[in-house]
């Protein structure tokens, strides 16, 4: 045969003939690690049920390599009572490699916080081994669990299973998508808000919006305990949910001078005070630090690098930023800040917060074009139109860069927009003043 070898197949106790795969052998050749060593190892699996799934599986990616060409094409797959949350994967090449020509994706839901015990964690491989190729990616970018590669009967079966130890499928298509949230207050000491807490409530409360899909296109939700943002919220997430304070940094100058005596003036300032996107960061003759916390845009960076000398203040909530997004109709876009602060600590702070974020789906699901972010609606719309229908007021914290302008500060913000307006002659709303006037 031509594509196929023998070589080494009784060696692993295979009963089929190895795919030949001279173009993915070079990518082993490499100096870094290849999925290609990984799609081998399973193949080469002894006794196990995906083997020869694999095999045709790296025929038909070898295919591809030589053709230049994918040859996978999508469909519908779904499991009982459920519209989402199975990515369908159909080969275009199905006769030459028949035993890989379905090879679909389930994405799981994972615990808030990502918190699992080894039990669960080898539970779930062993129902994709009975049930699927053995591959699995924890977690994709989407924060789901990625089963990789099984058949439309596979995808039942394994659903059933992986249900009935708990989990449920994350989202897919124009759906509310599985929400991210860091490991939060149970590990780390710059925690702002109970994040697993926030996570579980609105998933639970808007569940069937993930298994549903019908929204004009895909929402998701992240949370971060600080402005760290280690789970990409503020740039991956239409509604981002981000840890901050509001009152002032936390100061133990004995710390300050430590780390000053160890590391040397010159690289306290070149690492901290320079690098304060605010210059709120000042560092005195005696070694001792000031902080402008008016001007404090709560980065993180000092309180990263003086771990020990400065922390979080104690009057903690989140920042609610929504229409982050990576390129679609319109390039990349960060989230604009709509909700600068809001207390999560009582029973009413998460009320608050649910109805809220309720609130936002359902603007999104009536406002927002076939194929189009929140962000993008935003945008559209602009920003006066948007707090509007939300009915939130307006925040001089929502300008984007209000201490970098020469001829605006935010103290007065009202009185120069007046001022603005008077000498263009329009009235407050934006109109034409009469003639007269």
């Amino acid at each position: 045969m031509t594509d196929e070898t023998k070589t080494g197949a009784a060696a692993t106790g295979a009963s089929f003939a190895k795919r030949s795969t001279p173009k993915l052998d070079e990518l082993e050749s490499g100096p870094w690690p290849s999925f290609v060593t990984g799609l081998k190892r399973l193949r080469d699996s002894e006794d196990k049920p995906y083997a020869e799934y694999m095999n045709d599986l790296l025929g038909q990616l070898e295919h591809s390599y030589t053709e230049r060409l994918g040859f996978w094409k999508g469909g519908t797959v779904s499991v009982f009572g459920y519209g989402g949350g199975i990515i369908p994967r159909f080969s275009e090449v199905g006769d030459k490699f028949p035993k890989s020509k379905e090879f679909h994706t389930l994405r799981v839901m994972p615990p808030a916080g990502y918190h699992y015990d080894t039990n669960v964690l080898r539970q779930m491989c062993d129902i994709w081994e009975r049930h699927g190729s053995g591959l699995i990616a924890f977690h994709g970018q989407s924060g789901d669990i990625m089963f990789q590669g099984t058949t439309t009967e596979g995808c039942q079966k394994a659903f059933d299973e992986l249900n009935e130890l708990g989990f449920d499928l994350g989202g897919a298509g124009p759906a509310l998508r599985t929400s991210m949230s860091c490991v939060g207050h149970a590990r780390c000491e710059m925690s702002m808000y109970d994040e697993p807490r926030v996570h579980r409530e609105i998933l639970n409360e808007n569940v069937s919006e993930i298994h549903r899909p019908a929204l004009p296109y895909k929402f998701k939700f992240k949370f971060s305990g600080c402005g760290n943002d280690c789970v990409n919220a503020i740039h991956r997430a239409d509604f981002a949910v981000i840890g901050t304070w509001r009152d002032d940094i936390k100061i133990n100058q004995e710390e300050v001078k430590t780390y000053v005596a160890d590391h040397g003036r010159k690289y306290t300032i070149d690492h901290v005070v320079a690098m304060c996107p605010t210059r709120a960061v000042s560092l005195n003759d005696d070694n001792t630090l000031e902080i402008d916390n008016k001007s404090c845009v709560r980065c993180m960076h000092c309180i990263n690098v003086m771990h020990k000398a400065l922390a979080p203040g104690d009057d903690r909530g989140a920042s609610i930023l929504i229409g982050g997004k990576r390129s679609l109709k319109v390039g990349d876009l960060m989230g604009t800040m709509i909700i600068p602060f809001m207390k999560l600590e009582t029973e009413e702070d998460f009320a608050k917060l649910r109805e809220f974020a309720r609130n936002m789906i359902d603007f999104f699901a009536e406002n927002a074009l076939e194929h189009e972010r929140v962000g993008e609606t935003l945008d559209r719309i602009g920003l006066p139109a948007f707090l509007n229908a939300l009915g939130i007021e307006p925040d001089p914290n929502m300008v984007k860069h209000p201490r970098t302008s020469c001829y605006v500060r935010t103290d007065d913000f009202t009185d120069e927009a007046e001022k603005y307006f008077a000498r263009k002659g329009l009235k407050k709303d934006g109109s034409a003043a009469e003639a007269a006037e």
